[in-house]
């Protein structure tokens, strides 16, 4: 059986003198901790699918990532744990001879079979299961229940949705805030918010206007039969790209980490904080704000 999660996570004032001056209060929503293997919004996104495959009788769940794919690794460490096969199909058809990294690593030894795909290959497969078309899918690779890339689809939407039901007293005054990569973090999130209260984006991935929106506005409409406006992504804090960490990124996250003790992912929450950082400090928020940052994974080994 899956280790049960830590539920509620915990949260954590973490307001500092940059926070501060601009009369904002910071809090960390500890979702790293959620799960020993399956951490953060993995879990929340993966459980109620996992719940769904186990109920419909799947035997084999089959997934989409790159290299370094933490929702590759989680698929298959929870599907390890159930009993479920996993298949992963991997963007880049250069990796299939190369010594693997510790990631594609990782998931094998949970495992997960992995097929390397070129980008061609693996834009159409995974075009073809976001649009519905899991048949084609399962005709090439046996039958499965498929995840999406990133395993953002309208159950986990749902399952995201039970964060903002863990802050107590959230009203008019608040913004909960996490990175977003494909959406279904924050569509949660947006969904489960009660009235006065806002949800803020930052997206990761360099070029996603509009695209990151509209992928938002499906997952309500899929999962919730409805859309909402209580939500906004911010495009200007991708550090150059998907992965990219430039030295300013590092340098900020490595100062966080010493100023309170918390580790800081750099791929995805570093950039939320430092966003955060940064519209606080430009006035983007008015005084009074209290801003809860959702720490959705944990760092990389070193």
């Amino acid at each position: 059986m899956l280790e049960p999660a830590l539920l509620p996570t915990p949260l954590v004032d973490c307001t500092d003198e940059a926070f501060g001056r601009a009369g904002v209060e910071l809090r960390l929503k500890r979702d790293d901790l959620l799960h020993p293997s399956v951490p953060g919004n993995k879990w929340r996104k993966l459980a109620p699918n996992l719940a769904a495959a186990v109920e419909q009788g799947h035997t084999r769940l089959l997934t989409f990532g790159g290299a370094y794919s933490t929702h590759l690794r989680a698929v298959a460490a929870a599907a390890g744990t159930l009993g479920l096969e996993s298949v992963g199909l991997v963007r880049g058809e250069e990796l299939a001879d190369r010594p693997r990294n510790w990631s594609l690593r990782a998931a094998e030894e949970s495992g997960m079979r992995l097929e390397f795909l070129t980008r061609a290959a693996y834009r159409e497969a995974t075009g073809r299961a976001g649009d519905g078309d899991g048949a084609e899918v399962q005709r090439r690779w046996g039958p499965c229940l498929v995840l999406p890339e990133g395993g953002s689809n309208a159950l986990a939407a749902v399952g995201a949705a039970a964060i903002p039901a863990e802050l107590p007293d959230l009203d008019g005054r608040d913004v909960v805030c996490c990175p977003v990569g494909t959406g279904g973090t924050l569509a949660g999130i947006a969904a489960g918010l009660p009235p006065g209260a806002r949800a803020l984006g930052v997206a990761v991935l360099r070029g996603g206007e509009g695209y990151l929106e509209a992928e938002v506005a499906r997952l309500h409409r899929a999962g919730f039969g409805r859309e909402f406006a209580n939500w906004r992504i911010d495009h200007g804090h991708h550090g150059g790209g998907y992965g990219k960490v430039p030295p300013e990124l590092a340098s900020f996250a490595g100062e966080f980490e010493r100023r309170h003790g918390i580790p800081v992912e750099r791929r995805y929450v570093a950039k939320l904080l430092a966003a955060l950082a940064d519209l606080a400090g430009a006035g983007a928020f008015p005084h009074g704000t209290r801003l809860t940052a959702v720490v959705t994974g944990l760092p990389d080994p070193e």
